[in-house]
């Protein structure tokens, strides 16, 4: 370890004649009250912008004399403010920093090394963050904070390095995933308000290379685009929401890698999922139980010339025919059946305004808790209050009845409320992964709109955010568990940040509740939920993104460090470890929901349905066997069916789609090779059914 610290220092002595340093000497002491002190140095000369392509900052150096490190958080202030961490409560109660370099480039973490910290090491934010295309001339600052009072220490130099050979300088010469490149022209992107650029989406298909070099091919055109997320937002890599945009500036559809058409995209940052597949699995698997989530692809992104890591390109939630799939209500629509959907409703945080209101119910187990639901889909800038009062009486009405006496009775109970499978689906996936947020915030549902002997359902759903789920964290005993136990339904035992409406605490004293709970398990362990499946998929995934991983950790150098989600299991300090614990992990959290899942586990006999005798050939399934996309095509002059259901060879449903258009084309993408049957419906009968072959 010696020889590769001293190689690193005399590498960087070896640049300094590229280099140019600036220095403070005159330090100062660290007050003992647990506020930060400024230490500052005036940089001048240099170039208007740094980046990790050309010229930007390289290195920090810091010598300070304090006799517990461990009581000392210390960052770094960037002349636009970019505040980073370089070390924070490291040591233990070794003393000192001296000549303490931090360099991205280092194998060593500064959280696993040992004070007095001499030789290069790995700050806790990677310093490549303040090559964000900022002016540097001006003050930066040496920020420190001594949370302890007893121990005083000082500062008795630090200095800053910039060269041409930057932090985050990375060599991105091509991909096996899809390149995204995004351009501000130099515009800081925010988070109030989207603001113009360009962006361009390059993929030459599957198996081949794609360059940053080469013309965009996928999409290539204006966009307006912003910060998004919560906590997320301010995550080193963020996450943005941005939409297509037409010649005009206006917002207009476009299909970007093969994802139907939409103007409303997300870019989630994996800052806070190290196998980059927490959000993909999750909504992998809510498809194949055959509910809508959104559709994703992993992609690298250049943001204005500098390589921002490894994302995923996914659909934003929203009403539309591609994605919850319900009925656009518009505001003159305040009369039944109209106003009866369709409704997109969220269980997440709230600032009691107009944007949602408080529930009349409180959670059996937590009757002092007050829960509330956000107006999603129609916004609440544009619902009208005779829409609030439907949907308002609505949940009250099966909140009325789900807490009532006879609230486990199939015509008098909730049962009539909602969607069975739904409910019970989002509760597999979310205890599948122990996803807090999935009962607490990021908890979306949908209500169609009724028609001529149709009751529309609640149904639970599209699932969202699981970044911080398929983990151990500290945030209570039930999702610290190192055991794979716990149930993610009882986080208002948790005191959560915003409470849970508790609905499955209720659902769960029905005992056929638990019973369609154990059978859809059983089921799913069987294909979708079996062990060999999910680590097939993993595996795959892994090797899919082996080489694009490199570049992501060598930009945010979160190897090694517990970073985002106060994960409890050391983190492993490689791709592979990652991957590891991942599925390890996946393996504990199904031995204990194997077991501890309650029902009966005799599974009634699926239900049979006629076939209805006049079915004719109406109906065109092309290509047939298919790999990638299922067209199909009605004769022009006949009734459209209501919808259609495809099935596996089990008799499992794994897609549903209403039938609005004579066209259809379906993306069969994520279904394994095998024979399928597709079902087309009218009302409860089965008008034709049709086998489809999947095979690559």
């Amino acid at each position: 370890m010696k020889k590769i610290l001293l190689s690193i220092a005399c590498s960087l002595v070896a640049l300094a004649m590229n280099a140019q340093t600036f220095n403070n000497t005159t330090g100062g002491p660290i007050t003992d009250n647990n506020v930060y002190n400024y230490y500052s140095i005036t940089v001048s000369g240099l170039p208007t912008s740094i980046n990790s392509s050309t010229f930007g900052l390289e290195y920090v150096t810091i010598n300070i004399n304090h006799p517990a490190d461990t009581n000392l958080r210390i960052k770094l202030r960037s002349p636009d403010g970019s505040t980073y961490v370089l070390a924070s409560f490291n040591g233990g109660m070794g003393a000192n920093y001296t000549n303490t370099i931090f360099h991205d480039t280092s194998s060593v973490s500064i959280t696993s090394g040992v004070a007095p910290f001499t030789g290069v090491y790995k700050s806790v934010d990677a310093l490549v963050n303040f090559n964000n295309n900022q002016n540097p001339d001006s003050t930066w600052n040496l920020m420190i904070r001594d949370q302890t009072v007893g121990n005083v220490g000082s500062v008795i130099s630090w200095s800053i390095t910039f060269s041409n050979s930057p932090a985050g300088s990375i060599n991105f010469s091509s991909t096996n995933l899809p390149i995204v490149i995004i351009n501000t022209n130099g515009v800081a992107i925010n988070a109030n308000a989207k603001i113009d650029g360009t962006m361009g989406i390059i993929y030459n298909g599957p198996g081949m290379l794609n360059h940053p070099t080469d013309v965009p091919n996928n999409y290539s055109g204006k966009i307006g685009i912003k910060v998004r997320g919560a906590s997320s937002s301010g995550y080193p890599q963020q996450p943005y929401g941005f939409e297509t945009r037409d010649t005009n500036n206006v917002a207009a559809d476009d299909s970007l890698l093969g994802m139907p058409p939409e103007h409303d995209w997300c870019l989630i940052s994996n800052w806070n999922d190290k196998v980059f597949m927490r959000n993909t699995l999750a909504y992998r698997l809510f498809r194949q139980m055959g509910h809508y989530a959104s559709r994703t692809r992993l992609v690298e992104v250049m943001l204005n010339g500098n390589y921002q890591g490894i994302y995923v390109l996914d659909e934003q939630i929203k009403r539309g025919s591609k994605r919850v799939n319900i009925a656009k209500l518009d505001s003159t629509e305040n009369t039944a059946p109209n106003v009866t959907g369709g409704y997109i409703l969220e269980n997440n945080l709230w600032g009691g305004g107009t944007d949602g209101w408080q529930l009349q119910h409180h959670p059996i187990d937590h009757p002092t808790f007050n829960p509330h639901l956000l107006y999603n889909s129609p916004k609440f800038t544009s619902i009208t209050d005779t829409q609030k009062t439907y949907i308002q009486n609505f949940i009250n009405d099966f909140e009325t009845a789900l807490y009532d006496s006879t609230f486990s009775d199939s015509a008098l109970g909730y049962k009539k409320y909602i969607g069975m499978n739904s409910f019970i689906d989002y509760l597999i996936i979310n205890e599948l992964s122990r996803n807090g947020d999935g009962f607490k915030k990021s908890v979306y549902m949908h209500k169609d709109k009724d028609s001529t002997g149709y009751f529309a359902p609640l149904k639970m759903g599209p699932i969202w955010d699981f970044d911080w789920a398929w983990k151990d964290i500290n945030e209570c005993a039930s999702f610290a568990a190192t055991d794979g136990s716990g149930w993610s339904y009882l986080v208002n035992d948790c005191s959560p940040d915003n409470p849970s409406t508790g609905w499955t605490v209720r659902m769960m004293q029905d005992t056929s509740f638990q019973n369609t709970f154990r059978c859809r398990w059983n089921n799913f362990r069987t294909n979708i939920l079996s062990d060999a499946t999910l680590y097939g998929y993993i595996d795959s995934m892994a090797v899919y993104l082996n080489t694009a991983q490199v570049r992501h950790f060598q930009r945010w150098g979160t190897l090694g460090i517990n970073n985002g989600t106060p994960e409890v299991e050391p983190d492993p300090g490689s791709f592979a470890g990652e991957i590891l614990n991942f599925k390890n992990w996946i393996s504990r959290r199904l031995a204990w929901l194997d077991i501890n899942i309650p029902g009966n586990p005799n599974c009634a006999p699926l239900v049979s349905v006629n076939v209805k005798t006049e079915a004719s050939n109406f109906i065109s399934i092309f290509p047939n066997p298919t790999n990638q996309l299922l067209y199909i095509k009605f004769k022009n002059g006949y009734k459209l069916p209501e919808q259609l259901q495809l099935y596996n060879i089990t008799g499992k449903m794994m897609m549903q789609q209403k039938i609005n258009s004579a066209n259809l084309t379906l993306e069969i993408s994520e279904l394994s090779n095998g024979i399928y049957f597709c079902k087309f419906m009218d009302k409860n009968a089965v008008i034709k059914m049709e086998k489809v072959v999947v095979m690559r």
